[in-house]
């Protein structure tokens, strides 16, 4: 049974519980099973011996998350051919498909928690009270282990966007 993290973040200044034990740099990553746009399970081992970098976000149709994922698919364009970039959220997978048409975004993937929340479980970021995910994000390396972990204390504020692309540029060089 997945540990509960009492007041563990806030909505617009209000406490949330999140599911899962919290991920640390250094910690194996675990693993998950969720959905692709097509349907096909994603896990941990989908991109094995790459960089996976994952954000985790309460909804893409939101501004803040729209944010996020438009930032880092920018960015991605820049990283080295071994990363790749997953936005992870409880939307549709439909939805998230349309998502990234709108937003042009071809240099990450999204991966869909809604069937079973197991990403938000694993990584510590299913928000009980809500059944989403908690902003955070976390670069994994090419043997699985979290080489960076950021959980937002505030989910409708940013992740430290430099920090994160620095935690990238130090493992792909």
């Amino acid at each position: 049974m997945p540990e509960e993290r009492a007041n563990a973040v806030t909505f617009q200044g209000s406490p949330l519980t999140l599911i899962g034990n919290e991920i640390k740099a250094g910690d194996a990553a675990p693993g998950f099973t969720g959905l692709a746009g097509d349907l096909s399970d994603i896990t941990l081992a989908t991109d094995k011996g790459k960089v996976r970098v994952f954000l985790s976000v309460p909804s893409l149709d939101t501004g803040v998350c729209d944010a996020e994922a438009r930032r880092f698919n920018e960015s991605a364009a820049g990283f080295a051919d071994n990363v790749v970039v997953y936005t992870v959220s409880c939307d549709l997978p439909f939805a998230q498909g349309r998502w990234c048409g709108a937003a042009d975004a071809a240099n990450l993937k999204t991966l869909s928690d809604h069937r079973s929340v197991s990403f938000g479980d694993a990584y510590g970021t299913h928000i009980k009270e809500l059944r989403l995910l908690s902003r955070a994000v976390f670069v994994v390396d090419q043997n699985d282990v979290v080489q960076y972990a950021e959980y937002i204390p505030e989910i409708t504020e940013h992740p430290d966007y430099e920090a994160a692309f620095a935690a990238i540029g130090k493992i792909t060089g």
